[in-house]
């Protein structure tokens, strides 16, 4: 039950595949831990937190994966919650969706871009 992709996220296909990604693992994790059929409300809060963050990117299109980005976007509590979804589902994920963990790790190996307002004064 992914939210509905527009602007940047729906029309720059890595985005939107990066996207399709975190819902994935949220899913398997909420499934899992929560044992709810869709998304519970704090699962639900951690995708759209994840959502906009996607969407306002200062690296735009360009964004690397989060790993490798210099600029760490999530507030604390919701960077907590991410690590520890990625933590459990990134593995089963290779299971459920090994073409998106495959292009996720692939991803994973692009440099990250210079920071957009680096050597501005």
């Amino acid at each position: 039950m992914p939210l509905a992709l527009k602007g940047r996220l729906k029309d720059h296909p890595r985005l939107a595949r990066e996207y399709f990604t975190v819902t994935r693992m949220i899913e398997l994790y909420c499934h899992h831990h929560h044992q709810h059929p869709t998304l519970c409300n704090e699962c639900l809060s951690l995708l759209a937190f994840s959502k906009r963050r996607l969407e306002r990117c200062i690296y735009g299109v360009e964004k690397p994966t989060c790993t490798n980005c210099q600029v760490h976007c999530y507030k604390p509590e919701q960077r907590r919650q991410i690590r520890e979804v990625m933590k459990w589902a990134g593995p089963r994920l290779l299971l459920k969706h090994p073409v998106l963990t495959i292009q996720h790790l692939i991803d994973q190996r692009r440099a990250a871009p210079v920071h957009p307002n680096a050597g501005s004064n």
